[in-house]
């Protein structure tokens, strides 16, 4: 059996996944926690690679490995491979300043043009901006910039601080591919080249930066001490959602719906996508094509809140909405709890709408949560369709979308026929299929189980009392 793993080093934690080339089924896996934060120190997610592929059974039987990562983080490295400072994720908001900053500049229709992308808050050239202005010193001491998978994929192959790392900080071997890459703001999808006035605008100086990888192309291999001399080939690592449309075996009209940490709207197409709102991200996919994707801040953590305000677990919370009429008695919740990326408001905060005396109900309050919550990524889709996109069916996944209220809900909310894929680890299962491509030249097809598909239901009143409330957010 030849064995192929599958990394999803994600906000939260870390997952290692082995799969069988062949049939593409999950032989073991190992987990380790991250911390919590929106500023890390890139060291922990090495430790935790670490653990989790001990937990995973370690490399010596794997052929090939590749690392699915949080897209837009900062890892800015000295000249002597160190970390400068402690990462910016993406959900890190210091820098809307920045953003702004940055649109007013360059003309926010220039920024598509050049990039796919407007920048907010979540893009990596906003990040290195927020550097430049706030802390000087350390932005001077950048000689390289990476994202977390870039860094990641650069100390499995041994390079990295010379104290730590057997091959030392040769910067010049940092590897990227164009998902991930696509989110930085200084790299343009349609030409595959970075541009370096933007990233010299946005640090205040040049910077190497990883050479982008294609799709099933490999980085090199492991370090033979992680492997114990065995040779194990590294893929081109991907940004999170790239990976897991490649998991999910996406193709041209499927919209997924990934309800995790934050919420993300993202279709496989053959075009790419230039939005000057910026609502709409232009990404590149990682198997060649393009990723239009539109995220929202707030997703899952909208439903732990309110389970832990109702003192109930998640089965209850979706027991209670399912006895609640649709549309929740009258009661909206714009659940932007942790600012919002799309709408662009990063100090906003969240509301409940509609409250009476009659309808403040604990079914009530349940209702609205799931609705709301499905309501704000319904925006993200009508987004992407109103760019061209042709929805045949939209893909449920994270874990809320294990939830039979969330699927039932689902069908109220989006205008689109919705199937739930059975729970698994599709980021760390599209970088399993990148690490197979590269160890054999071609993308393997494993297939994909369906475990729900509610009948499609739509129920227009959710949306209408939703863009209502959500609209006294807007100027």
């Amino acid at each position: 059996m030849t064995l192929v793993a599958g990394v999803d080093s994600s906000t939260q934690s870390c997952k290692v996944v082995v799969r069988d080339l062949s049939t593409g089924e999950v032989v073991r896996s190992g987990r380790a926690s991250h911390p919590d934060g929106t500023s890390v120190d890139p060291a922990a997610w090495w430790t935790a690679l670490l653990a989790a592929i001990e937990q995973a059974g370690g490399l010596a039987d794997v052929a090939a490995i590749s690392v699915g990562g949080q897209q837009h983080g900062m890892v800015a490295l000295s000249r002597d491979g160190e970390v400068v400072r402690d990462a910016l994720l993406w959900n890190d908001t210091r820098s809307a300043g920045a953003a702004r900053d940055l649109t007013e500049e360059f003309g926010a229709a220039a920024l598509a043009e050049r990039t796919g992308l407007v920048p907010v808050a979540s893009f990596t050239s906003t990040k290195l901006r927020w550097l430049r202005d706030a802390e000087p010193e350390n932005a001077a001491r950048v000689a390289a910039v990476a994202l977390p998978h870039d860094w990641l994929t650069w100390r499995l192959r041994g390079y990295g601080p010379a104290a730590s790392s057997p091959l030392g900080p040769v910067l010049s071997e940092l590897t990227t591919d164009r998902s991930d890459v696509s989110g930085t703001g200084y790299w343009n999808p349609a030409t595959g080249e970075y541009d370096r006035d933007l990233l010299i605008s946005a640090l205040g100086h040049d910077a190497v930066v990883p050479r982008v990888l294609g799709a099933g192309e490999s980085a090199g291999t492991v370090h033979g001490d992680l492997t114990g001399g065995a040779t194990c080939i590294v893929g081109p690592g991907a940004g999170d959602n790239a990976a897991a449309g490649l998991g999910l075996g996406a193709t041209v009209g499927d919209v997924v719906v990934s309800l995790g940490t934050s919420g993300t709207v993202f279709a496989v197409t053959e075009q790419g996508c230039r939005d000057e709102t910026g609502i709409v991200a232009g990404f590149a996919s990682a198997s060649g094509e393009y990723l239009p994707l539109v995220c929202t801040l707030n997703a899952s953590r909208v439903l732990d809140a309110f389970a832990k305000v109702l003192g109930v677990g998640y089965d209850e919370l979706g027991a209670l909405a399912m006895a609640a009429e649709p549309g929740a008695g009258g009661l909206t919740l714009v659940p932007y709890f942790e600012g919002e990326r799309t709408p662009n408001l990063p100090e906003a905060t969240a509301s409940l709408h509609g409250m009476t005396l009659a309808n403040t109900t604990r079914e009530n309050i349940a209702r609205a949560a799931i609705e709301g919550m499905l309501a704000a990524q319904a925006v993200g889709m009508e987004a992407i369709l109103s760019a061209g996109v042709v929805a045949k069916r939209a893909l449920l996944v994270g874990g809320s979308a294990q939830n039979a209220a969330v699927q039932a809900i689902a069908a109220q909310v989006l205008d689109v026929p919705v199937e739930v894929p059975e729970p698994g680890e599709y980021v760390a299962a599209g970088a399993a299929v990148q690490a197979a491509w590269a160890l054999t030249g071609s993308r393997p097809e494993w297939p994909l189980a369906v475990v729900a598909a509610p009948a499609q239901d739509t129920r227009p009143e959710i949306m209408e009392a939703y863009t209502a409330a959500a609209s006294s957010y807007l100027p």
